[in-house]
This record gives structure tokens, C-alpha cells and sequence, in this order.
């Protein structure tokens, strides 16, 4: 099959209203579709606030988890002493230990796939990829990742999602736990129970929901953007010789395909006190939602956005969201972008797709292609 075509689904609504009306969970929710409303909307929390326990996703995520995920669900100023208290370990990937760990993991799947016959790019590679390095972000042993790799590429919306949340919740539970019996003990979970919020200890909830985010945020982002990457590099191999070596040029392909995959499509804000958007009204506690995939082909900021352009400069994006809500795992997902990128232009002298199954978002209203379900590949070493 050949690589899907990157169309814009939400083109013609931006362009006429700037608005779509999505129904989920029975609401009929506005969705902001261009960028400069979108981030406007963004920084007023005030007006589209995030302080809503299991909403902020759409659809909903009451049946999937029992803990609000944090920082995400919740407003300044809280947010901002949770997300500070998360930080150090998220900011891992700018300290020198945590990248030579993750070239070498990097470096030997590469060399795993070169070996290889033929590999699942999806699944034998980045669901590996994906989980071994959040093992460098969270500091606990590497065979804990056989663990996550056996969820799957999706915590939540693959497969049962009610099991696998209960999963998930019952594995964080227990690696808390464990805390009190292992004091020698120097990780993230360790970490969150020596965590004190204006000088009281996290409750057990708010340890969870802090884990549970940490495990559901990226996964997606980063499975999905290895496997459109790696395509890119069979069907587009001379993109790949002219950023070899060159670091700026490296680092503009990263941001170019975090807007062109656009990792999140939208997410949702609750209008405590109702809110104007467009031509509808939004009642009090009502939602409505950012569209950050429609914002990062907007035609009045992006030149050509259908057309992916490794040195896009400058390249402002919301794939990352946008605000105070910036992705606390933008610099882990970038620091495993750039390192593939470079290990692909530096090791691979051709990838060959044999088959392709596309990954498309399910939804009536609109198809937006995501990635891929499977991609079989050959890898040929230089």
C-alpha cells in the first residue's frame, strides 16, 4: 500500500468559520480551528480552564482512570507548583548522562533492525524505543520496559481501555508500594513520595495521577512519530543525506514532523462561567475544544502545510500544545527525534517499506490520518 497522502481535514471549516462542532460524550463541543484563537485560548484559564478531573481529554476519562492526571488538570497557580516539582525528571534529557545513555539504547535498535530480516517498525522498534527510554526519563531498571511494551502502543484507547487503566493504576499502586520496603530506592516513584506541596506531602491520588500522566502522555507521540519518520526516510532518502552531520538542520526536521503529526489532535477546556466561541454559546461548565492539529496547518502561519519541509524556519507549532500547558515531555521526545534522525542519516543508506497499514483517528466527523498500525521494513546499513 502506498503512503498515505497528508491532507488537512479540517481545512475548508477553518477557513469559512474557524469553528467545528464536535459531539463526544453527548456535548456538542466546540472545536477552535485557528492557530491565533487557539492560542489565545490557550493562555485564558480563566475562561477555558483545565481544573476538570477527566475532562480535559475528549472523550472523557472517567471509566479509564480514578485519579486526576497532573499537572494537566489543573489551573494556575496549582499547576505551576505541581509542574515544578515534576520538572527535574522530565528535564533529564538536557543532562549529559541521560543522552549517552539514549544514544546507545538508539544506537543498538538500529543495529537490531539492520540485522533483522524485516521488522514491525511500529511495534518491534518504537513501542521498544518508546518505553526503554522512558525507563532513562524515570530512572528504574531497563526490564521494567517489558513490562510497559506489553500494554501496547496505547494505554488507554488501544484495546480495553477500562482493563488497561485498571492495569496501569494497579502498577503504579504496587511500584509505590514497593517504596516503603526498598528506602535505597532512587527513582521517579521514589521521588514522588518525598515530594511536599506547600510543605505537606502528596496524597496517594496525587502520586497517581502524576505517574499516570508521566505513562500516558508521550506514548502515542512518540511511536507515532519513529514510524512516520522512518517512512519519511524510505520514500524521501536524499532529506536524510542533506541533514547528516548538520545539527541546526537536524533539530528544524524534528520540529517539522512534530507539526506535521501534530501528536495530540485536541484537547478540551470547561467554561466554568459559559463562553461566546464563534457564533455558539457555551453554558456554564460547558467545553470546548483546541484544535491543535487544525492550528499547525493553518495556511496564515504555515506556508505550504500539507508539504512536509525539513528546514521550516521558523516554525512556531502547537504540537506540543501551547501555554502554560507546554508538554512537560517535549524535551524527551525531542531528544529521541533528533537522536534517530541523526543515527538514520549517519548508519542507514536506504530503508525499504514492505508493507504499510495506515493508523487513521476514529471519529464520523472527520479522518485524520495519525501513523501506522504496522510497518514492515528492511534497513540497510551504509
Amino acid at each position: 500500500m502506498s503512503r498515505p497522502k497528508i491532507e488537512d481535514p479540517f481545512r475548508t471549516l477553518r477557513q469559512f468559520s474557524g469553528v467545528m462542532t464536535l459531539n463526544a460524550d453527548g456535548e456538542a463541543i466546540p472545536l477552535l480551528l485557528r492557530y491565533k484563537d487557539v492560542r489565545t485560548a490557550a493562555k485564558n484559564w480563566q475562561t477555558f480552564s483545565s481544573d476538570a478531573p477527566y475532562r480535559v481529554p475528549v472523550p472523557s476519562e472517567e471509566t479509564v482512570r480514578s485519579v486526576r492526571q497532573l499537572p494537566i488538570e489543573t489551573d494556575p497557580p496549582q499547576h505551576r507548583h505541581y509542574r515544578a516539582l515534576l520538572e527535574p525528571h522530565f528535564r533529564r534529557p538536557l543532562q549529559a548522562d541521560y543522552m549517552q545513555s539514549l544514544h546507545s539504547l538508539i544506537d543498538q535498535l538500529i543495529e537490531e533492525a539492520i540485522d533483522a530480516d524485516q521488522i514491525d517498525i511500529v511495534h518491534e522498534f518504537a513501542l521498544p524505543l518508546q518505553s526503554k527510554a522512558l525507563t532513562l526519563l524515570l530512572g528504574v531498571p531497563m526490564s521494567e520496559a517489558e513490562t510497559w511494551i506489553g500494554w501496547g502502543t496505547s494505554v488507554f484507547s488501544e484495546g480495553d481501555g477500562v482493563a488497561k487503566g485498571n492495569q496501569l493504576e494497579t502498577y503504579i499502586h504496587a511500584q509505590l508500594d514497593s517504596v516503603e520496603h526498598a528506602p535505597e530506592r532512587d527513582d521517579f516513584f521514589a521521588a514522588l513520595t518525598k515530594m511536599k506541596l506547600n510543605d505537606r506531602p502528596l496524597s496517594r491520588d496525587e502520586m497517581v495521577g502524576m505517574a499516570n500522566l508521566a505513562f500516558a502522555g508521550g506514548r502515542d507521540t512518540i511511536i507515532n512519530a519513529v514510524a512516520v519518520i522512518v517512512d519519511h526516510f524510505a520514500d524521501h532518502p536524499e532529506h536524510f543525506r542533506e541533514i547528516s552531520g548538520d545539527t541546526r538542520r537536524v533539530n528544524l526536521a524534528v520540529e517539522e514532523f512534530v507539526r506535521i503529526i501534530s501528536p495530540l489532535t485536541f484537547i478540551g477546556r470547561v467554561c466554568p462561567h459559559g463562553a461566546d466561541v464563534g457564533d455558539q454559546s457555551v453554558e456554564p461548565d460547558g467545553r470546548i475544544g483546541l484544535c491543535w492539529a487544525s492550528a499547525n496547518f493553518d495556511e496564515e502561519i504555515f506556508d505550504q502545510p500539507e508539504t512536509i519541509l525539513l528546514a521550516r524556519s521558523p516554525n512556531p507549532h502547537v504540537g506540543f500544545g501551547s501555554g502554560h500547558h507546554t508538554c512537560l515531555g517535549a524535551p524527551q521526545a525531542r531528544a529521541i527525534m533528533r537522536r534517530l534522525l541523526e543515527t538514520l542519516a549517519t548508519r542507514i543508506s536506504a530503508v525499504e517499506i514492505v508493507a504499510r497499514r495506515p493508523k487513521y483517528e476514529a471519529n464520523r466527523q472527520y479522518k485524520r490520518w495519525m501513523a501506522y498500525e504496522r510497518l514492515d521494513a528492511r534497513f540497510s546499513a551504509k
